[in-house]
Parts: structure tokens; sequence; C-alpha cells
């Protein structure tokens, strides 16, 4: 009977001693935050993967994830500087960067930073693009607008413990009832720039001509002014050879004598003809031996 009491007092034992052992040692993962409860005021968080130890029946923990998270904010309409209506659709990747404020202000519970984010998202999307126009804000889809919004709206969550890495428009589009007007406007101006582009194309072509008629114009004055030169230069030329080869009675008779010639020989080209000849001419005393 002693033994089978001894018996049973042993495995009441070993199996307190092993629930106890089992509430000494907590593991720590990867991407995760254990903050360690003594009465329930927080004494420490651990972040390191491993085995760790905590006294039994007067500490617990509390288990915090420590990934990004990825949380996807309903659409919301946002009015810009020019009074227009533009609807957002934003998706934000978050983390926990300060377990204790986490714990503190929002008691670990995702669901509730989920909601903080959302309102400090939306208001940093509200603000910045109140302060631009519908083009401005257009234009500054992408990166730009990016950065401003997580910026801003990191600035809210500081006091959680919780950071946002990226809040990012993943659709950034008009209502339904102002769309088409909008797009007409943006097509219309768009059509203005490219025929502001045409005319200025078309004065720098025309300018382009004038100039080159310009310069064709002077380098032919030129040339005919080079080329009247020449012939007149060539012209004083000839008749200083003339002069030169002429210059004696004899030489000159002998000149009249063969232009006479030449011009009874152009009177008689071309078929049959009559000239009348005046006495005088040296036609007259070539063929009739007048005054020789």
């Amino acid at each position: 009977m002693k033994k089978k009491i001894f018996g049973t007092t042993g495995i009441i034992l070993f199996f307190i001693v092993l629930f106890i052992l089992n509430n000494c040692f907590y593991t720590v993962h990867q991407k995760e935050y254990v903050a360690v409860r003594q009465f329930g005021k927080i004494v420490k968080v651990e972040s390191e993967p491993g085995l760790k130890f905590i006294t039994p029946f007067v500490q617990n923990t509390q288990v915090i994830g420590a990934e990004t998270k990825l949380y996807d904010i309903p659409a919301s309409d946002v009015i810009t500087k020019d009074k227009k209506s533009m609807i957002t659709d934003t998706y934000v990747l978050w983390s926990v960067t300060d377990p204790i404020k986490y714990i503190q202000t929002l008691n670990a519970l995702d669901a509730r930073a989920q909601e903080r984010i959302e309102a400090a998202v939306y208001n940093a999307t509200k603000t910045a693009i109140s302060s631009m126009s519908q083009d401005e804000v257009i234009e500054a889809r992408g990166e730009a607008l990016t950065k401003i919004i997580t910026e801003d709206a990191n600035s809210d969550m500081a006091g959680y413990g919780v950071k946002i890495v990226t809040a990012e428009i993943k659709a950034l589009d008009l209502p339904d009832d102002n769309r088409t007007a909008v797009y007409e406007r943006m097509t219309s101006e768009r059509n203005n720039i490219a025929a502001s582009y045409q005319a200025e194309g078309k004065a720098e072509a025309q300018k382009i001509k004038n100039e080159t008629d310009k310069s064709v114009a002077i380098l032919k004055a030129d040339a005919e002014k080079q080329a009247a030169t020449l012939q007149g230069e060539g012209e004083a030329e000839y008749m200083k050879t003339l002069s030169s080869a002429y210059n004696t009675p004899e030489k000159a008779e002998f000149y009249n004598f063969m232009r006479s010639l030449e011009a009874m020989k152009q009177s008689f080209s071309g078929g049959e003809k009559t000239v009348i000849l005046d006495k005088d001419s040296e036609l007259a005393r070539l063929l009739y031996g007048i005054g020789y």
C-alpha cells in the first residue's frame, strides 16, 4: 500500500516538475518580439532567436510579430486644391519597431494598429492632395507622392511603436461623373500644346528658309558681280589686244578688210539674196575695186 502511495506521489511530483520546467523556458523565433511581464509589468523584450528562461509563476510572456505586414486600405475620396474630386486606393506595408509602445498604446492588436494606420494615411493623403491641383497630383503620382504620404503618416504613427514602410497609392482615379470632362479637357490641353509645338516648328522652318534664301541671294549677287568684273576685265584685255594688233594704218586696213569679208559672208548665208551696197562701203570697194 505504501509503495502504491509513493508511486502515485512520484508521478504527481514528476508532472509538477515537468510543469514547472515547461514554465521556466520559452522560445523566441525569427521575426518576432517576446515581451516578458512580471506581475503585469513589462520587464524586458527579447528579439534574439533562441531558448530563454523566465521565473515560473511570476513572469509570463507575450509574443508580437516583427515581420512586415500588408494592409489594403479601402478606397476613399479626396479633394484637390482646385476643388476636383479624386478616388485613392492605397496599400500599406508596416511593421512594429517598438514593441513596448505597441503593447501600451494598442495592446499589441493588429486590428487596432490598422485602424490608426488607415486614419494616418488618409490624413496624409488628404493633406498632400489638397495642396496640389489635379494636374499636379497626376504628375506627382508614383514615387514622389508615395514619399510625401509615407513621411507624413509616419509622423502620426511614431507614438504607437509602428513604422509605415511605404504607403503607396495603387490606383488614383476620377469619379464617374467628371471623368469624361477631365479627359476631354486634358486632351484639349495636349492638343493645344501640340499645336504650339507645330507653330514653333513652322516658324523656325520659315526662319531657316529665309536665312537660306538670303544666303543664296548674297552668293548669287557676289557671283554675278565677280562675273561682271571678269567680263569687263576680259573685254578690256580684248580691246587692248586689238589696239596693239592694229595700231598701224596697214594693220587697221587689213582689219577692215577681214571685217568686210566676214560681213559679206554673213549677208549671203541662207540662200539667194540681193545686197544693196553703198559705194563707200568696204564691200563695194572689195567687190568692184572702188577706191583701189
